[in-house]
């Protein structure tokens, strides 16, 4: 008598769309986007005494808030995909160490600040880990986390009006 026997379960794999809080997130970036750009044309007038450490930091920041939406709207797992993630990645790794050498609200000493940085050294190798092994649901938490913490609530408190940005933007 023959046995029946059942088909292999599938995981069921979470759908690679963007959900509600991930276009909450692109819209976020693009925000700080625009305003990271409006900031820098206000301050115009002082851009010769911005120390090129600082417009370095500036300019893989903007590379990476640019890509943000894309990366998290458009198709996912796909050779573009993993190219501009790389290039993502590559930008928020270079804006935190960068970051590390800017120490001007605090001469000499590191802010807390500079523990988004840190944040961000860390969950970067995290992500292209876990993308690597295909772990998605680990490499999704890792963005997320990335994005919320060490992208826009790092570019939140950059503009407080003490600091460049802010004093740009609200100056």
């Amino acid at each position: 008598m023959a046995t029946l026997v059942e088909p292999p379960r599938q995981r069921r794999v979470k759908s690679l769309d963007p959900d509600m809080l991930e276009r909450a997130i692109a819209a976020g970036s693009a925000l700080m986007l625009a305003v990271l750009l409006a900031a820098i044309v206000r301050g115009h007038a002082q851009w010769v005494a911005v120390p090129p450490l600082i417009w370095a930091h500036l300019g893989t920041i903007a590379l990476a808030l640019a890509l943000t939406p894309v990366m998290l709207l458009r198709r996912r797992g796909d050779r573009l995909h993993r190219r501009l993630g790389w290039t993502w990645a590559a930008a928020m790794f270079a804006t935190a160490l960068i970051s590390l050498g800017i120490r001007v609200q605090h001469p000499g000493h590191f802010s807390l600040i500079h523990l988004f940085s840190l944040l961000t050294m860390v969950s970067v190798p995290t992500l292209l880990i876990a993308a690597r092994r295909r772990n998605i649901a680990r490499h999704r938490r890792t963005v997320r986390g990335l994005l919320v913490g060490g992208l826009l609530l790092a570019g939140f408190f950059t503009l407080i009006p003490t600091r460049l940005l802010g004093h740009w933007l609200l100056g």
